[in-house]
């Protein structure tokens, strides 16, 4: 990590010139200039005062998380084909983010199925965006048309039928992940 380059980011974020952030830090114009060219190291007890000066902290500073991906694409996309219960489930967002809901899309073929889903904590909700299915939760039954949504505390065990004769597709989304 070059902390001289990463300082100057944070200053030029803050629209401060070098002698700004030296007067904040009651340090010289040429200090800051030589830590940003990474020709000398300040102090921690330096380092402190000048990443407060920048509305930082160390533990954030030196944080080295990846950046959240905002957009997905297809090339994202991961797909399990189940042929047997007629079946696919896209994950749309990669689950490497570890997010507190997880979106899918599922297509089900005519007469296809979603494997049961035990009780759990959370919500769930779906949005039919083609076709109808029949959504069971334990011994109830709720039909849903394209257009239409449901929202449930998954308490009970649950799944999805596509009782039509053409393809359904919903999207569904679970928090916390379950899929």
């Amino acid at each position: 990590m070059k902390i001289g380059e990463k300082i100057r980011r944070l200053r030029m974020k803050h629209n401060l010139t070098q002698e700004e952030l030296a007067d904040r830090c009651e340090l010289t114009k040429g200090f800051i200039s030589q830590v940003e060219r990474e020709l000398t190291s300040p102090s921690i007890a330096t380092l402190v005062d000048i990443l407060e000066s920048l509305g930082t902290n160390l533990r954030d500073f030196f944080n080295d998380d990846v950046e959240e991906k905002i957009v997905f694409s297809k090339k994202d996309v991961f797909v399990k084909t189940d042929a047997e219960s007629g079946s696919e489930i896209h994950w749309i967002i990669p689950n490497a983010q570890k997010n507190v809901m997880e979106p899918i899309v599922v297509v089900l073929e005519a007469g296809g199925r979603t494997p049961l889903d035990d009780p759990h904590e959370g919500e769930e909700f779906g949005y039919v965006l083609r076709g109808s299915i029949i959504l069971h939760l334990g011994s109830e039954e709720f039909k849903v048309r394209s257009g239409e949504s449901f929202y449930f505390r998954p308490s009970t065990s649950h799944y999805i039928v596509n009782a039509g004769t053409t393809a359904a597709k919903v999207l569904w989304v679970a928090s916390p992940p379950s899929f």
